[in-house]
């Protein structure tokens, strides 16, 4: 083949790092060509196999800032939830519980419940952290996270909050909420996870859904009743706490001898 030959018409095979190339698929610029010349097509930084180095980015940003977190545990909860309603007070102790037994908080880092559950974080003098997310509407990380990362990608979003949790705790929220209560659902009913215990805030808020679960889902079998058993639900941050720390609710304590007779 001469040299002015068109490459495209050609069976030798032309290779681009760990590609093989023939015919027109071997009609494509060198690798180092199109990063040095600078008056090249832009789009580059668009396509998928740049991509995979961004999402590469964000996995190792958010390894590299969580692996020496400690005992942690993702809080869930509406970016909607209005300062001072009863589920934004019932977010700050929350946080604030989870922080005086010396466990970090973890939140999407928004507004409402979250910012909420960080405010209690950072009050009960413990560690503040807010996974914030690309978004058409939202307001960015809120003042009370003191630990911030923010991703393009749910994917890598969502990884940080269980691997670094041993546990959630879900306030009344929306559809947000709700996916990320009912992928950690499935990521223990398929043994993803284990050991990873999920509580529901709120019986009122929550109480209809699992009834519809029971009534719908488990009447008409597309979910097993033992499934229920993933998530459990109470009524104050105090139970809350106990349940996703030690796996069930401490009594309360009191005074006076209470040794065993």
């Amino acid at each position: 083949m001469s040299i002015n030959a068109d490459p495209s018409k050609s069976t030798q095979p032309r290779r681009k790092g760990p590609l093989e190339l023939r015919r027109k698929q071997a009609a494509v610029e060198m690798s180092d060509q199109r990063l040095l010349d600078t008056k090249g097509p832009g789009h580059f930084i668009h396509t998928d196999p740049w991509r995979v180095m961004r999402i590469q980015s964000e996995f190792v940003e958010g390894f590299g800032a969580l692996s020496d977190l400690g005992q942690a545990v993702s809080v869930f909860g509406s970016a909607r939830t209005k300062p001072g309603s009863m589920y934004y007070e019932m977010g700050v102790d929350v946080g604030r519980k989870l922080a005086e037994a010396g466990v970090a908080v973890i939140t999407g880092g928004g507004p409402g419940s979250m910012e909420a559950a960080n405010r209690g974080a950072v009050e009960g003098n413990g560690v503040s952290v807010g996974l914030g997310i690309e978004l058409p509407f939202e307001q960015g990380l809120n003042q009370w996270v003191d630990l911030g990362i923010n991703f393009r990608y749910f994917f890598a979003r969502k990884t940080m909050f269980v691997k670094y949790a041993q546990g959630f705790i879900v306030l009344p929220g929306g559809l947000g909420t709700l996916d990320e209560l009912f992928e950690a659902m499935v990521l223990v009913q398929t043994q993803k996870v284990t050991s990873f215990p999920i509580v529901l805030l709120s019986s009122a808020f929550w109480g209809p859904m699992i009834e519809w679960i029971k009534g719908t889902l488990v009447a008409e079998g597309m979910v097993s009743e033992k499934d229920l058993d993933l998530i459990q639900v109470v009524d104050t941050a105090e139970e809350a706490v106990d349940l996703v720390l030690h796996g069930h609710v401490r009594p309360p304590s009191t005074n006076g001898d209470q040794r065993p007779e």
